[in-house]
């Protein structure tokens, strides 16, 4: 508006610069006349006649029309002012200017309408006419806000500019403010987008999202059942299925025997998320006439810009469903992800074909590699260098080069540590740090990673830039930050521990691996730990690959006096364990604040594992602060699912045994947010 005021006021004097233009011209004949009179006075003297006779006519001509264009200019800028005074008055959307108090000293016959004459009469304060117009609506000098609000059921988007000067409004034919402070002036636009958004939402609405769905434990539960019963057991999940989907106005197709493809409106996923996908319960209540429970996994993918895209996303999100464990829906919107159910045990595969053929993969890229680089974790546990002994030992039997990353020798994995560095003769180089494995890789080094999958806490994040050829042997449930482009990935979430999935790989390998006894020692050692005593999560290929370490030479008496606790560590975990209360009756939290043991963080894992011996604790949780970090460990038996706890607070792990690393946090502010989480999880029916 402003810059419409002063191009209007430029208008006057662009016309008479014209004419001083005129006159700067024959300023400059009148040099050349001069010019002139010393080559030829005659000639001179004739242009000197023609230029008097020019400057007459053009000063005759200047005040002859003077008058008459000055006229003109004011004529149309009367009309101009009337013309946007009159636009002003009628436009079709509301508009009204406020002052420095945000009360209204003007608005059109549109903003009357909608707010009444009598607030733009008695100047009332905009808050008061909508309550809804907060203060914060108002922009600062130079701004220009955007709000939205809602007046008799219908929605506005206010456009909201600061407005300085006075003259801004010269235009306008208003003198009844003129008595009023114009410091500060206010110019709010309302533009009416009810249809608009209703249009938005009901595209919204109406987009197209596909999903698969895939029966997790097809295989098996036929496995356990005659002839006729299968024939009744899949009518039955067909029909379960057919009636929850067709009840949304979803279709839902079978294209192979255990797997779906589900096509469904954006309105009625939002149906399926306000349930939280009660399918997953209904499903595993379902009775299909034995012991074994029906569980599903559903992957779905949206809002990728086409039909194509959103199979695709529904295909990762499906694969990360399993990952994970089955038993659950995962979302993929865009970038995010979203993930649902996930309450049932991963279970156990009666079949060893995928680590038979992952075994012989590895092999595969074993053989072509110029060397290998086995790293797990940080904060290395005995899992962890346990399974990476083992790819060591693989390594070794086919003549391959091969390093272990160890970058920080814990107290948890000491004894094992010593135990290779008492035979230098075989081990004497094997364990390096991140410095020395960076000087090692290249393109052709082959980078197996084992006891994770997850880019946030491997110990050398950097080596995934350095080469292409990542291998991933995990038996955590998949995060969203799973590492990507592995030329091999074996992640089995039903298995005990990654020093089980690595000793059924071993027996699978091409080449006849023997495994020294401290190799065996420390796979040993892996299982122990991650089951705790053969306790949890163990199942009858857990206690196969236990046989097999048996008949290579680990000695369980031995490990059991090298994973033995110092007297300090046994007495920091009695003392963790007698600081513990029970949260909501059924959930034990001790925090670990200040202890004298040498790895604060395995006393609270193992104080966790044993609050579990407690009658009536679903679940348990010990926050121990370390190195600036507060470690929580998370552990339970059956009836809670402590990963999808961990991962509200940036962590996860497995159904039963799962931990979280918070930052910038003290313990006593870590178990508040804990005790926050478990109470909106509990409040929305999430465990």
């Amino acid at each position: 508006m402003s810059e419409t005021h002063s191009e209007n006021s430029r208008r006057p004097s662009q016309f008479f610069a014209y004419f001083k233009f005129l006159l700067f011209m024959f300023a400059l004949l009148v040099i050349l006349n001069i010019a002139v009179y010393f080559r030829d006075f005659y000639s001179g003297l004739l242009m000197s006649l023609g230029l008097a006779a020019y400057l007459l006519v053009l000063v005759i001509y200047y005040f002859y029309r003077r008058r008459k264009a000055i006229n003109e200019l004011v004529d149309f800028a009367a009309h101009f002012s009337s013309a946007q005074t009159k636009l002003m008055e009628d436009f079709a959307f509301p508009y009204v200017i406020l002052d420095k108090d945000a009360s209204i000293l003007w608005g059109n016959a549109a903003f009357i309408d909608i707010a009444g004459e009598e607030c733009v009469q008695d100047h009332e304060e905009i808050f008061d006419v909508f309550p809804d117009f907060e203060d914060d609506f108002l922009p600062k000098a130079g701004n220009i806000n955007e709000a939205g609000l809602i007046v008799n059921d219908r929605f506005y988007r206010l456009d909201l500019r600061f407005l300085f000067d006075k003259n801004d409004l010269d235009v306008y034919d208003m003198p009844d403010i003129s008595h009023y402070d114009l410091k500060k002036l206010y110019a709010v636009s309302f533009f009416d987008e009810t249809e608009l958004r209703e249009y938005m939402h009901k595209y919204q609405d109406e987009t197209l999202v596909t999903a698969l769905l895939y029966l997790d434990n097809y295989e098996e539960t036929l496995e356990m059942l005659d002839d006729i019963k299968r024939s009744i057991m899949m009518a039955v999940v067909d029909r379960k299925l057919s009636q929850y989907f067709g009840e949304r106005d979803i279709i839902i197709r079978r294209y192979e025997r255990d797997k779906y493809i589900v096509m469904m409106r954006n309105k009625s996923l939002e149906e399926l998320k306000d349930g939280k996908f009660t399918i997953l319960q209904e499903m595993r209540n379902l009775n299909v006439g034995n012991d074994m429970s029906v569980t599903v996994s559903m992957g779905v993918g949206m809002n990728q810009g086409s039909y194509i895209k959103n199979l695709e996303s529904a295909r990762i999100a499906i694969d990360l469903a399993l990952g994970r464990g089955g038993d659950q829906a995962v979302i993929k919107d865009g970038g995010s992800i979203q993930y649902f159910g996930g309450k049932a045990m991963a279970m156990e595969k009666n079949t060893k074909v995928k680590a038979r053929v992952k075994a012989h993969a590895l092999y595969e890229f074993m053989s072509v590699a110029e060397r290998i680089l086995i790293m797990g974790h940080r904060m290395p546990d005995a899992d962890s260098v346990g399974a990476s002994a083992g790819v060591f030992s693989a390594a070794r039997a086919i003549g391959k080069k091969a390093y272990i990353i160890i970058d920080a020798e814990t107290p948890s994995i000491k004894p094992i540590m010593n135990s290779f560095q008492a035979q230098p003769d075989h081990y004497a180089g094997v364990f390096v740090n991140c410095d020395a494995a960076r000087s090692l890789v290249d393109a052709n080094t082959l980078l197996v990673i084992v006891d994770t999958s997850s880019t946030d806490i491997i110990s050398c994040p950097d080596l995934l830039n350095k080469t292409k050829n990542i291998v991933i042997l995990d038996h955590h449930r998949i995060s969203s930050s799973l590492i990507q482009n592995t030329v091999l990935s074996y992640i089995e979430p039903y298995a005990s521990s990654t020093c089980e999935m690595t000793a059924e790989i071993l027996q699978y390998f091409p080449e006849n691996i023997k495994l020294r006894s401290t190799e065996a020692d420390a796979m040993y050692a892996g299982i122990t730990v991650d089951t705790d005593n053969f306790i949890l999560k163990t199942g009858v290929r857990t206690f196969e690959a236990a046989a097999y370490l048996r008949r290579c030479g680990a000695d369980a008496i031995r490990v059991r006096k090298m994973m033995r606790d110092d007297i300090s560590d046994y007495l920091a975990r009695e003392k963790v364990i007698g600081n513990a209360e029970l949260y909501r009756d059924f959930y034990a939290i001790s925090c670990n604040e200040d202890t004298d043991a040498e790895d604060p963080t395995v006393v609270g894992a193992q104080a966790a594992n044993s609050l579990l011996n407690i009658k009536g604790v679903k679940a348990s949780f010990v926050l121990t602060e370390f190195n600036g970090t507060v470690f929580i460990s998370a552990r339970s038996i059956d009836e809670v699912n402590v990963q999808i706890i961990m991962e509200r607070l940036g962590g996860g792990g497995h159904i039963n045994i799962a931990g979280a690393q918070m930052e910038n946090v003290t313990v006593r502010e870590a178990e508040e947010k804990l005790k926050d989480v478990l109470d909106l999880m509990i409040e929305g029916g999430d465990i």
